[in-house]
């Protein structure tokens, strides 16, 4: 509020400011701008009419931990129910034979077990 009031005068506490956004390219030149010592984040924020200089002091502090791509715009509201899970992925080729193995040797029991109970019918 008081980088507002500094920025702004009186008037920062009589108007709400709106919810704006920026463009990337716009931030990252904000950013760099302010990195190179060229301007402070007061004289930027007067300059391109921001809010806050708090504005211009968390664009760069995203930029110093995170690079240029966290000032990158981030998609709106829930993302689809199919991204949700990642895709699983393809099981090994011993994972595999030991499936088949399994379900061969269920098999193999079941045609013992079917033999085996076709012969008491018998006797």
């Amino acid at each position: 509020m008081h980088d507002r009031w500094r920025l702004r005068g009186a008037g920062a506490l009589v108007m709400v400011p709106g919810k704006r956004s920026f463009t990337f390219e716009f931030k990252l030149d904000v950013v760099r701008r302010f990195v190179s010592g060229e301007a402070t984040a007061i004289e930027l924020a007067r300059e391109h009419d921001l809010s806050s200089p708090k504005l211009v002091e968390n664009w760069v502090r995203l930029y110093r931990r995170e690079g240029a791509e966290a000032l990158r715009p981030k998609p709106k509201g829930r993302p689809p129910a199919g991204d949700t899970r990642s895709p699983a992925p393809a099981p090994s080729e011993l994972e595999r034979l030991r499936r088949e193995n399994l379900r061969l040797s269920a098999e193999v029991a079941y045609l013992k077990k079917l033999r085996a109970l076709r012969e008491q019918g018998r006797g």
